[in-house]
């Protein structure tokens, strides 16, 4: 409408000049002024279409280069408040604030990065971290292979991968996944993805790799001037052939695992999960996780693994409502040969959904340290979210 208005001002302006200054001249012929009028109106014209191409690009974000980069641009994050009773301690944390910002270059590159607050306030003496959990470049190089490289998560586990609130069971991620795997675990590197055959998957990545001399979670260097001198490969195969399950494994070589820490110690890291959703509300999940090294530990030993099952139901309320149950056994030995950590940790709780993106959470959980002789029992509600 705006434009409209403005093409009307101006060629009346235009006319209106036109005609002062024939006006100024000496009275013209009648063919003079027939002759006049065509010259004005071709000027007219051509302004109202030079305006009319200057709107259109205005009005639908496009120009030479094409359509707008907010059109290939795509916003989203999730995040998730804690609150945890036990052990004396009684603790609000707002556990994760994520942002995701992805954007297609073309229909064959596409760019996707996460950006992170930990626990709500960063900076010196403070708990949080401000962390770019994935910046990645993937291009497609036929319909069924991709190739990725830069900053991403590693094709580990369960809960490496797919770790939204609204998409697990449990207020905490589980520890296996936490101190074996250990999950939230990014890397830089290159590699390839694709499909084999229907529903076989695969990746293979190339990147940098752990550095510590005490155990494997303090291992993690984030990729913040990571000591690059010691790569790491990552292979994974996965099966999704039948609706509502995945089956997968996975193997990771790290060519020292102690960096400048502890030289020539090898490490391998072995994995397998199950993961199933019945059309009922029946699930469930089942992992295994462990490592073998050439040398010691000090905190962690040579040999860490964990496993744990949990069976799941979820069912609708009325409405878009949802709930979900669920129980998980864990079973965690970590150590070194002179001093063992084996843990086992029972809990159960529930999960409701007003919306699949929204997710209120309850669990119970009692730990049992074997080797200590101790235990404790922790109570946890949380709220999170996914867009």
């Amino acid at each position: 409408m705006r434009f409209r208005f403005l093409r009307r001002i101006t060629s009346y302006l235009i006319l209106s000049i036109l005609l002062t200054v024939t006006a100024a001249n000496a009275a013209p012929t009648a063919e003079e002024m027939w002759q006049t009028i065509q010259d004005q109106q071709k000027v007219i014209e051509q302004l109202q279409e030079q305006l009319d191409a200057t709107a259109e690009a205005v009005e639908t974000g496009s120009g030479s280069s094409g359509s707008s980069w907010a059109d290939k641009t795509q916003l989203g994050g999730y995040g998730e408040l804690h609150y945890k009773a036990g052990d004396g301690t009684d603790q609000a944390d707002f556990h994760r604030f994520v942002l995701y910002i992805g954007h297609e270059f073309s229909d064959s590159i596409h760019f996707f990065s996460e950006f992170e607050l930990e626990h709500s306030i960063a900076g010196e003496g403070q708990p949080g971290e401000v962390e770019l959990e994935q910046a990645w470049i993937e291009l497609d190089i036929t319909d069924n292979h991709r190739l990725r490289a830069g900053l991403d998560i590693l094709p580990i586990g369960i809960l490496n991968v797919t770790h939204e609130p609204n998409t697990f069971y449990g207020v905490e991620r589980n520890e296996v996944e936490k101190r074996i795997i250990p999950a939230t675990w990014w890397e830089a590197g290159v590699g390839l993805n694709g499909e084999l055959a229907p529903g076989l998957n695969y990746d293979a990545v190339l990147h940098s790799g752990l550095e510590t001399n005490s155990n494997i979670r303090s291992g993690r260097q984030k990729v913040g001037e990571a000591n690059a001198e010691y790569p790491a490969g990552t292979a994974r195969l996965r099966y999704t052939g039948v609706p509502g399950l995945e089956i997968s494994g996975s193997v990771q070589y790290q060519s020292n695992i102690g960096g400048e820490l502890q030289s020539g110690n090898h490490a391998t890291l072995m994995s397998t999960h199950i993961d199933y959703k019945h059309s009922s509300g029946f699930g469930l999940r089942a992992l295994w996780a462990g490592w073998q090294m050439d040398n010691d530990l000090s905190a962690d030993g040579k040999s860490s693994d964990g496993w744990y099952i949990e069976p799941a139901y979820r069912f609708k309320t009325g409405g878009t409502w949802e709930a979900g149950v669920y129980a998980r056994y864990e079973e965690i030995d970590r150590g070194n040969a002179t001093t063992r950590n084996e843990q086992e940790r029972k809990s159960f709780g529930m999960n409701l959904w007003p919306h699949e993106n929204v997710v209120f959470k309850f669990t119970y959980e009692s730990v049992d340290d074997v080797d200590a002789d101790t235990g404790a029992d922790n109570v946890y509600l949380g709220v999170g979210y996914q867009f």
